[in-house]
C-alpha cells in the first residue's frame, strides 16, 4: 500500500494533472449529459442520476482491481487521478505570484478559476484569504480525503469518494436548481468526509501551530455552515496564524461568514504557507503510512 501510494504521489509531483483525457474532466461531462436527460429539481430524480453517474466506473475499477496482473496499476492510477497536489501548487501559486507583483486583475482572475465566489470587485487581501482558504479546503478534498479512502477501501474506494466530490461541486449548491436535485450527492458527500476532514484538521494542527489550530476549530468551526468544512479551515486558520472567513461575494450579493483563526490579516505569504502545509501534511501521512506497514512487515518476520 505505501509503495503504491508514493508512486502515485511521485507521479503527481512529476507531472501533475493530464493535461489530455484527464479522468474527472471526461466524468464531469458524463455527470451533465445525465443531468440534461434526468434533471428535475426532485430528491428522487438527484439520487438515481448520482447513482448513474458513479456506479459504472466504481464496478469497473473494482472488476479491473481482481485481475491479478492489473491491480497495482490500477491502484496508482486510480490514487494519482484523485489526488491532486501539484495542481493545488500551481493554481495557489498562480494567485500568490500575481499578488506580488502587484497585478491584481490577474490575480483576481486566478482566484476565480478555484472558488465559487465572485473576485472582479475584491481587495488584494480578500484575494489572498480566497486563495488561501481554498488551498485548506482542497487540501481535504484533493489530498488527505483522497488518501483516506484508498487506504480504507482501495482503488474502488477512492475513485467512488472523488466522483462523490465531483458531483457534489457540480451540483451540491443550494439554490433554486439544485437544491434538491443536489441534496444526495451533498449529503453523500459530507457522509464520506467526516472523518477525513477531522484528519485534515487534526494534520493541520501537527502540521503547524498546534494549540492554536486546536482552539479555532472547537470554537470556530460550530459556526460555519459545512460540517466539514468548518473543521477543516477553522484549524487550517489556526496552524497557519492569519484571519479567514468575514464576508464575501457570491452571485452578485456579499454574505456574512463567521471568522475563522486568528492573527495577521492574509496576504500572499500566506497562500505559500497553506501550501507548505498541505505538503507537510501530505509527507506526514507517508511516513505514517511507511510506518505501519513497516511494523506490521516486522511482526509478521519476528512471529514467523
Amino acid at each position: 500500500m505505501w509503495s503504491v501510494a508514493l508512486l502515485a504521489f511521485a507521479i503527481d509531483a512529476l507531472i501533475g494533472e493530464p493535461r489530455r483525457w484527464h479522468p474527472l474532466v471526461g466524468f464531469g461531462r458524463w455527470a451533465r449529459a445525465l443531468e440534461d436527460c434526468l434533471y428535475a429539481n426532485r430528491r428522487r430524480r438527484g439520487l438515481v442520476a448520482l447513482g448513474l453517474a458513479v456506479l459504472p466506473p466504481v464496478l469497473l475499477v473494482t472488476l479491473l482491481s481482481f485481475i491479478p496482473s492489473m491491480a497495482t496499476l490500477v491502484s496508482v492510477l486510480a490514487l494519482y487521478a484523485a489526488i491532486g497536489l501539484r495542481s493545488l501548487h500551481e493554481h495557489g501559486y498562480a494567485v500568490a505570484h500575481a499578488l506580488e507583483t502587484g497585478d491584481l486583475d490577474q490575480a483576481r482572475t486566478c482566484l476565480s478559476h478555484i472558488v465559487s465566489r465572485d473576485t472582479a470587485a475584491l481587495e488584494p487581501s480578500q484575494v489572498a484569504a480566497g486563495a488561501t482558504e481554498s488551498v485548506l479546503e482542497n487540501g481535504n478534498d484533493a489530498v488527505f480525503g483522497a488518501f483516506f479512502w484508498f487506504l480504507l477501501a482501495g482503488a474502488p474506494g477512492v475513485v467512488f469518494y472523488r466522483l462523490v466530490n465531483t458531483l457534489d461541486a457540480m451540483w451540491g449548491y443550494r439554490n433554486s436548481r439544485y437544491g434538491r436535485f443536489g441534496w444526495a450527492a451533498a449529503r453523500l458527500d459530507d457522509v464520506l468526509n467526516w472523518i477525513p476532514a477531522r484528519l485534515t484538521a487534526l494534520t493541520y494542527a501537527v502540521c503547524g501551530r498546534y494549540r492554536r489550530a486546536l482552539a479555532c476549530w472547537r470554537t470556530q468551526a460550530p459556526a460555519w455552515d459545512s460540517p466539514n468544512a468548518g473543521p477543516v479551515m477553522a484549524a487550517g486558520a489556526g496552524a497557519l496564524g492569519v484571519r479567514l472567513g468575514g464576508p464575501a461575494p457570491y452571485e452578485g450579493q456579499w454574505h456574512d461568514r463567521p471568522m475563522l483563526g486568528e492573527g495577521s490579516e492574509p496576504e500572499s505569504g500566506h497562500v505559500h504557507d497553506a501550501l507548505s502545509l498541505v505538503r507537510r501534511g501530505a509527507v506526514l501521512w507517508l511516513i505514517l503510512v511507511f510506518l505501519v506497514e513497516w511494523s506490521g512487515l516486522a511482526h509478521w518476520m519476528l512471529h514467523a
